[in-house]
């Protein structure tokens, strides 16, 4: 208990630029208190203790702004920054290293049962007011932008930003549109990004690109027709 304890000021330590000292961490940060008091929780929880797991969770959740259902499970060093109005649902499973910031829902969609929340993996971000709904899985070393609405699976080492969510960037390179959809010759460069989801506004804007040239195209045609047969009319 001690060592996750120690491992949680660390963590906090280190990601946190107002955790001054541990004296301060411990007295001043409503998230990781938030946090110890789940683990309290959750232990009650898998121990057959549900109704007292429950009633301890409503008045964490009361005291800190933080509501975590006791049987979500929650790996090592996870870092709350400030918390206030975070959800973390009941079948939620989070990994180790994880970050959520203030606003931060990990719920369900209302439509499922069994497992209805989400799955994040190691070194996960979920930034302010951003949304994890539904049983999807955050691969790891993902990060959710801020005020995004992620209701797909998400790949390792993605961005992903919007409503609803799309992936921008994967293991640093934007994801773009392949330009094979337009009709256009796809290249090596072009192929290798068609197994990531598009950027759906650079694909929209990519689309009426061509769509403008395509009708540049069709005016220049038709204003050359038209030249063509005044030249025919003035010979006769």
């Amino acid at each position: 208990m001690f060592k996750r304890m120690k491992e949680d000021i660390e963590a906090f330590r280190q990601r946190d630029p107002a955790a001054t000292s541990t004296l301060s961490i411990v007295l001043n940060s409503p998230g990781m208190r938030a946090i110890w008091a789940h683990r309290r929780e959750h232990w009650l929880w898998v121990h057959g203790h549900k109704g007292l797991a429950r009633y301890c969770s409503t008045r964490a959740r009361k005291k800190f702004g933080v509501e975590i259902h006791p049987a979500a499970t929650i790996g090592r060093r996870f870092v709350i920054d400030h918390g206030m109005g975070i959800v973390i649902g009941e079948t939620t499973i989070i990994g180790d290293d994880c970050m959520l910031y203030q606003g931060a829902t990990l719920g369900g969609t209302g439509k499922e049962t069994g497992k209805r929340h989400p799955t994040l993996g190691n070194h996960v971000i979920v930034g302010v007011g951003a949304s994890v709904l539904g049983n999807v899985t955050i691969g790891d070393y993902a990060k959710v932008g801020g005020g995004a609405v992620v209701v797909k699976d998400v790949p390792p080492r993605c961005t992903v930003v919007g409503v609803p969510g799309h992936v921008t960037t994967n293991c640093g390179v934007r994801v773009r549109r392949a330009a094979d959809d337009l009709g256009e010759p796809v290249g090596p460069e072009t192929a290798r990004h068609r197994q990531y989801l598009p950027d759906p506004i650079d694909q929209t804007i990519t689309i009426l690109e061509a769509r403008i040239a395509q009708l540049e195209r069709q005016l220049e045609a038709q204003a050359q027709a038209r030249a063509e047969e005044d030249r025919e009319d003035a010979d006769l």
